[in-house]
């Protein structure tokens, strides 16, 4: 729990990352279930389908976005790009996806066995190791 002044910026990152993931689920699901009940995957055929949290002509606003062929080919491409490398699309934590974190761990693994002849105790978990692999410290974590 947040308790001091000093917790403020990190709350604050916490709840704009939360409210934004569940944001884009939300979108996801209204996309989906109004596909779903329309049974079509035009965008203009949901516009009688929308969320009752969203404002009418908001969701109509947005099912024209939807349609329109920049925004079509985009979602083509993308399709095509998850089919191709879909052992690059399988998410185990927010947007990184398996191969990244097993790429992460093989560079800490690496880094490990560089840093700690064969035989010298080691830490169960080397902090520094671990950032250097992950590519540096995550700011949406840090105070």
């Amino acid at each position: 729990m947040f308790t001091r002044e000093e917790d403020l910026p990190r709350a604050r990152a916490v709840w704009g990352s939360t409210a934004q993931t569940n944001f884009r689920t939300s979108m996801w699901e209204a996309r989906d279930k109004a596909a779903r009940i329309a049974g079509s995957q035009d965008p203009t055929a949901w516009m009688d389908y929308s969320p009752v949290w969203m404002r009418r002509d908001y969701w109509e606003s947005l099912c024209h976005r939807l349609a329109t062929g920049p925004w079509q080919e985009r979602s083509r491409v993308a399709k095509r790009n998850r089919a191709t490398h879909s052992e690059k699309n399988v998410h185990t934590s927010g947007s990184v996806s398996y191969a990244t974190h097993s790429q992460k761990l093989e560079t800490y693994d690496r880094t490990m066995a560089d840093r700690y002849a064969e035989g010298t105790p080691q830490l169960d978990l080397d902090l520094k190791a671990w950032v250097d692999a992950a590519g540096g410290p995550s700011v949406r974590f840090c105070g």
